[in-house]
């Protein structure tokens, strides 16, 4: 059986074999993850070496107090933001071991201008791919209205930027007005990629029913590492696919992200996105002014015109009007004569045709007159021979039962008749009746 080791033992040749095997200090390049900072001032962190989003080695790392102040504020002044999480650095590092805290890597230095370098680097393949897939003037291309009046508004509540635009857009002297709804956001860190996909998810379902016109995208300035979550290519790829026009105030003129490099319109700050949309305004509103004024000066010359042509066709139809008039006169009071010549002897004719008329019509009255008066008298003389009361006279009576003629009734025994004269009314009761 070979001589086992003790942990301790294991633990002092690993470190021993480290501290001279291997070089006093390497440079490595990780991605800084888990990064913490100590009460005391340490820093603790681990190194990360990824393919894709896949972790392929990871290795803890310490920053002592003294090292990592002067590392922190170098690495400050030069890219203008601290070391935080997801950051790709170029480190010194001295591999170490201890019994019972394990390996480790002791942070001697980091270059700063590498993580400049790097940023840069990833910034070109983002646009080399999105150029590739076509993404990187399709937002550019969708129509833009000449003024913008409602709008959705991407940006940190909080942040500076966000306020100036929302002063600058609302206390404007002219008093225009914007109809605007924030959607907040982080604008930096490891949650302001997936925060502002959301937020433009969320525009794109409240649009129709806000009648969105334009997104804005507002941070204001910072450093240039915390810019780097607008350099993402899932962001750029989500702003160039929306379906609205994006504009972009993210951070000083000296910055130009990706973001803003897909946009419709890439504006240096908030405030000069504010004003970008207010001029349109104002452009607009000289436009309707100077369409004003050309429509007034060419309406006013086009009345003149008009009014000569007016004034000139006035004069020629009042001299043909009158031409006319006096010609139709003369042919009107020749026609009056011969109209009133015609009808003075029409009507002479007419009137001896009247008088005839006249005399015939009389004569056949009196005709007539005298045969209806000779027919009268002879239905009079008829009409008293049919007179009841005539025949009455002459010694006939009429009987009735219950009112009719009894040649019209079934008369009966027992059955009262009612019996007429001339003088008399007789009311007898039948006793027998006989056939004839």
């Amino acid at each position: 059986m070979q001589n086992a080791y003790s942990i301790s033992q294991l633990g002092e040749l690993i470190k021993f074999t480290l501290e001279n095997e291997l070089e006093p200090t390497y440079w490595v390049i990780g991605e800084i993850a888990d990064f913490r900072q100590a009460p005391q001032g340490h820093a603790y962190f681990e190194l990360a070496e990824k393919q894709g989003n896949q972790v392929v080695a990871k290795m803890r790392s310490n920053c002592w107090q003294f090292t990592f102040r002067g590392i922190a504020a170098r690495f400050e002044s030069i890219t203008g933001a601290g070391l935080k999480n997801g950051m790709k650095v170029l480190a010194q590092v001295q591999a170490t071991f201890h019994p019972i805290y394990g390996f480790s890597l002791n942070i001697k230095d980091i270059d700063a201008s590498f993580s400049l370098g790097e940023r840069a680097r990833v910034r070109q393949e983002t646009i080399d791919r999105l150029t590739r897939e076509g993404l990187l003037r399709i937002n550019a291309s969708l129509p833009f209205p000449q003024v913008i009046q409602r709008i959705a508004i991407i940006s940190s509540p909080t942040a500076a930027g966000y306020g100036d635009f929302i002063n600058q857009l609302e206390n404007n002297p002219a008093g225009y007005k914007i109809y605007h709804r924030l959607y907040p956001a982080p604008m930096q860190g490891n949650e302001a990629v997936s925060g502002i996909i959301k937020a433009l998810e969320k525009i794109e379902t409240d649009k129709s029913e806000l009648d969105y016109e334009a997104i804005i995208l507002i941070r204001g300035g910072g450093a240039q590492l915390d810019l780097d979550c607008f350099d993402d290519y899932r962001l750029a790829a989500k702003i160039a696919q929306t379906s609205l026009p994006v504009l972009t105030g993210i951070g000083h003129e000296r910055d130009e992200t990706v973001a803003d490099l897909v946009a419709h319109t890439r504006l240096k700050t908030p405030t000069a996105v504010a004003e970008f949309l207010l001029s349109a305004f104002r452009i607009y509103e000289e436009n309707i002014s100077m369409l004003m004024n050309r429509i007034d000066r060419l309406s006013r010359q086009r009345l003149q015109v008009a009014a000569d042509q007016l004034s000139q066709t006035n004069h020629r139809l009042k001299s043909a009007v009158q031409s006319k008039l006096s010609l139709e006169a003369e042919k009107l009071n020749s026609r009056h004569q011969r109209i009133a010549l015609s009808v003075k002897n029409n009507l002479s004719n007419q009137q001896r045709k009247l008088d005839q008329i006249t005399q015939e019509l009389e004569r056949g009255i009196l005709i007539f007159m005298k045969n209806t008066s000779s027919k009268l008298d002879f239905i009079e003389k008829q009409l008293q021979q049919l007179n009841p009361k005539s025949i009455l006279e002459r010694g006939y009576t009429r009987s009735e039962l219950d009112g009719k003629p009894v040649h019209l009734t079934n008369p009966q025994i027992n059955d009262e008749l009612l019996t007429y004269s001339q003088s008399q009314k007789i009311k007898s009761k039948i006793t027998a009746i006989d056939k004839p």
